[in-house]
């Protein structure tokens, strides 16, 4: 029977629940133990999927297609487990579900309430699909005392008396504020937090605090005292150097220690070589690049958060510092004059996804530069598109090339993707198809041309990758830009759908459809991301 951790957060959003959750279970993995981690997210949408960047930060797909919250990007990044579409739950799926149900009569008239059926709905999510794991670890969205996150708090009460203590735990990630102008570290709103908690029902077994200043030994026991908690159960959790140190530093804190020690579970230490390793190599580069992102909600880095990591993990792979310059493409659009100061500086470009006409001149201007002066150049979904619309333009002759996304358009090089194959069978959409959910979503294979560069980066013509989009490069087009110099060197198996472009002439220019970056982890960067940081070592020693 799988054992479960319940993560509440309390005083302000943004403590790192994420972090702390993908952090412990990679530290019980460590000591050989199997878990997965689930994510409950109030907010009445199905699923992030119709969300604006700016609102939500990045929408993360899983192989199966979910579109999920970021936090399952932190999970797999951490643990290298797969997110599903059962990892993640919303409080407008459990709605949606319910009132089908009720609609279909299946409630037999009676009464549909919170309690019991959305909590039901709730505790059934824990615990679906859990037979072959050890820990169970839930991370609740939001803060406790939040409206929205009532079900859930109570959802878990009562599975707490189902499982019984000794097969949950309850950790409370708080605040304890730093003071400047008294010089102190503040206790109150961790203890308000958690009496908010309590009056809801729940003890919590563990306290991890947050703090930007060293939890003193008697601020540290005052909270054990006031809370109900061992001093032990009591972890001070200070901003790390990078998120890749976090788990080495909550690990000498003692909270994989201390969660054990609820559950009366003995275990050899955790073999961490791998997160020294990972620490060594981000703390201590031999080098660095300068990499410029050329998007349209570079405003909010959350937007971009698996491109950012994975940038990252290229770096580790090539020993060096990734220095990321977000550049807002429709900056490029008001002055021509700043393609060239923006853009000269970096040792590499990149066009990430998006979706929408803003900003997309911008991301051409951006592909043109990278393609004549030979900076190396990675193009991502949008970023791909964009990248054969500038070949159509510039080096195919074809000057009316765009994408049926932004209008009308004579030479549709891109365009409503309205049927492909999945393992379920042939897919269609048409263009007033809802938003949601009707993307090409998930994982999908790739036949890869066995002469290219992409081949050679991957070593194998098979590949599987993520995809969510809703527009796709018309392979009508593939001859002229061919003869362009742009090559189609992976398609879909049936071979009706580009999935890779690159130029043979060209340093590094690819461009994919797919988002490569959802694959990527720390101890096993993606191959394009360790290749293009490589090309981009090698062009800052060039100049």
């Amino acid at each position: 029977m799988a054992r479960y951790i319940f993560i509440t957060g309390g005083v302000v959003s943004s403590l790192g629940k994420g972090l702390m959750a993908a952090s412990l279970a990679a530290l019980l993995q460590a000591r050989g133990f199997r878990v997965r981690i689930r994510k409950f997210d109030p907010y009445l949408n199905v699923d992030p999927g119709t969300m604006s960047p700016y609102q939500h930060g990045e929408v993360y797909v899983t192989d199966d297609g979910a579109e999920t919250d970021l936090d399952l990007g932190h999970y797999e990044r951490f643990t290298g487990v797969s997110a599903r579409q059962s990892d993640n739950i919303t409080s407008g799926r459990i709605y949606r579900d319910i009132i089908a149900k009720e609609r279909r009569g299946d409630y037999l008239g009676a009464t549909v309430q919170v309690i019991p059926h959305v909590t039901d709905a709730i505790k059934y999510f824990a615990q679906d699909e859990t037979d072959d794991l050890d820990f169970v670890l839930c991370e609740i969205g939001g803060t406790v005392g939040d409206i929205e996150g009532l079900p859930f708090i109570e959802a878990l009460r009562q599975l707490r008396n189902e499982l019984g203590r000794e097969n949950s735990c309850f950790v409370h990630v708080t605040l304890v504020p730093y003071i400047a102008a008294a010089g102190e570290l503040k206790t109150k709103p961790t203890q308000h937090s958690v009496r908010e908690l309590t009056g809801l029902g729940i003890q919590p077994d563990i306290l991890l605090c947050r703090c930007e200043k060293p939890l003193p030994d008697g601020e540290r026991a005052k909270i054990a005292l006031f809370c109900n908690v061992r001093t032990e159960a009591v972890i001070p959790a200070l901003d790390a150097s990078s998120i890749y140190a976090v788990p080495l530093q909550y690990h000498a804190e003692g909270l994989d220690a201390e969660v054990l020690r609820h559950f009366g579970i003995t275990s050899p230490q955790p073999d961490l070589a791998r997160w020294d390793d990972i620490a060594d190599r981000y703390q201590n580069p031999e080098g660095e690049v300068t990499i410029g992102v050329v998007g349209k909600y570079v405003g909010l880095q959350d937007a971009y958060k698996s491109l950012n990591e994975a940038l990252v993990h290229g770096g580790m792979a090539n020993r060096v510092k990734v220095n990321i310059r977000w550049i807002d493409a429709e900056i490029f659009e008001q002055d021509d004059s700043e393609i060239a100061a923006q853009l000269e500086p970096m040792h590499g470009i990149l066009v990430p996804g998006g979706f929408g006409e803003r900003g997309s001149e911008g991301k051409i201007a951006a592909v043109r530069f990278a393609r004549e002066r030979k900076v190396p150049f990675f193009g991502i979904c949008l970023g791909m598109q964009m990248a054969c619309v500038e070949g159509a333009r510039h080096t195919a002759g074809i000057a009316g090339a765009s994408s049926t996304e932004f209008g009308e358009t004579k030479e549709p090089v891109v365009g409503i993707i309205t049927e492909w194959m999945s393992d379920e069978g042939l897919q269609q959409r048409g263009a007033d198809s809802d938003l949601g959910g009707t993307m090409r979503l998930g994982a999908y294979d790739a036949k890869l041309a066995g002469n290219s560069h992409v081949a050679a980066i991957y070593g194998s013509t098979d590949i599987s990758e993520r995809h969510r989009h809703r527009y796709e490069v018309n392979v009508a087009y593939r001859e002229p830009l061919e003869k362009g110099g742009l090559v189609f060197s992976g398609m879909s198996p049936d071979g009706l759908l580009p999935e890779i472009v690159e130029r043979p002439d060209h340093p590094w220019f690819v461009g994919v459809q797919f988002h490569p970056e959802l694959k990527s982890k720390p101890f096993d960067p993606h191959p394009l991301f360790a290749g293009f940081v490589a090309a981009a070592v090698h062009q800052s020693r060039l100049f």
